[in-house]
């Protein structure tokens, strides 16, 4: 059963929890990848995950019926980076792609 939509302020907090206390965030194959293509790691993601903000609402996918979530921030060397996730359950997450946002990225 999907997990009803909630507010981004709500799905932050939700994402931390996972992070922090026992929970489980899973790092979908296409999130490798990507990861992998944009030249990053999983801290780099972690520290997005964990200090990011989500500016928009959740959009719903079509095939899975899951609310989907996007998280942006900085990672230590000043990319701008765009996390989308989804809730299995309250208590576990799954990362379905990365991507960089080079208009964003931070002037040294």
């Amino acid at each position: 059963m999907a997990i009803s939509a909630v507010k981004p302020d709500i799905a932050r907090d939700m994402l931390r929890d996972c992070l922090e206390s026992g929970g489980s965030v899973v790092p979908g194959g296409h999130f490798r990848d990507e990861l992998r293509n944009e030249r990053l790691t999983l801290p780099d993601a972690w520290l997005v995950l964990k200090s990011g903000a989500i500016y928009n609402p959740p959009e719903c996918d079509i095939k899975t019926g899951e609310w989907k979530y996007t998280i942006e921030g900085y990672t230590v060397d000043g990319i701008w980076l765009a996390i989308v996730f989804s809730f299995k359950h309250v208590d576990r997450v799954y990362l379905i792609t990365v991507f960089s946002i080079e208009a964003k990225k931070r002037k040294s």
